[in-house]
């Protein structure tokens, strides 16, 4: 991590990061305009593959498109709203460069994350999109500013394949039958509001979770390579939160 100007000694750069790529819906995509150079910003819904990496579903007729088309440079800013000053809040700033996927795991966890995107998303003009990230910049408010490499804050699945091939199953039995695990991960372990909340995605690092406009990320206490692991580590957080609910 390079830091651009001095941080307090708790600030945990690259957890933030983490957080702010796995729960922002939406962000700020800046694209180049062909025909002058200039950026051009727009408005986009974000969700993440396995890795950590932005996933876009955009179409043909969009501005943002054609500018990819031309150019796939791209920045996207991720930021985290609420009460207050805007820039009290965290915000992450990606770099780097989209591109057209086909990868059937990308269209699935968009969707996990984005139901109703569902409705126009084999339109012909639509397609997904992966953005590689090359670096970034973090603001986590005053005095808590970074650099990132990709590799301090995306997650490594080179040795989790066998995780990978069973998420889809995982997700779609958790969301059949542990319902209340769920609700427990989300509203004591990730203080979310109550909620009517599902698994969405899932990484050796954590779990993603949503509930209409809401989201929440479950960190993993140790890293979960396959579905054994799995199991056994949703089980220990479960009985976490048991314990914690007040």
């Amino acid at each position: 991590m390079v830091e651009d100007r001095p941080a307090a000694d708790d600030f945990d750069a690259s957890g933030l990061a983490r957080t702010l790529l796995r729960t922002i819906r939406s962000g700020a995509l800046a694209t180049v305009d062909p025909s002058s150079g200039a950026p051009f910003a727009s408005l986009v819904s974000v969700a993440t593959d396995m890795d950590g990496s932005p996933l876009l579903l955009v179409s043909r007729l969009a501005v943002h498109t054609t500018h990819l088309d031309h150019d796939a440079r791209a920045s996207l800013l991720l930021a985290a709203s609420g009460k207050g000053d805007p820039l009290a809040h965290p915000r992450l700033t990606l770099t780097g460069r989209v591109a057209v996927t086909e990868d059937p795991r990308v269209r699935r966890r968009f969707l996990a994350r984005h139901p109703k995107a569902e409705l126009y998303a084999d339109f012909p003009d639509f397609s997904f999109r992966r953005l590689t990230i090359e670096g970034a910049h973090l603001n986590g408010g005053f005095a808590r500013a970074a650099l990132l490499s990709p590799s301090e804050f995306l997650t490594d699945i080179g040795d989790a394949e066998a995780l990978l091939a069973a998420e889809e199953g995982a997700l779609a039995h958790m969301n059949a039958d542990h319902r209340e695990a769920l609700a427990l991960y989300a509203t004591v372990l990730a203080g979310a509001a109550p909620a009517e909340w599902r698994a969405t995605g899932l990484d050796p690092d954590g779990m993603d979770l949503a509930a209409g406009d809401l989201t929440a990320r479950l960190p993993f206490a140790e890293r979960v390579q396959d579905p054994g692991a799995l199991r056994q580590v949703l089980v220990r957080r479960a009985e976490d939160a048991r314990r914690l609910k007040p």
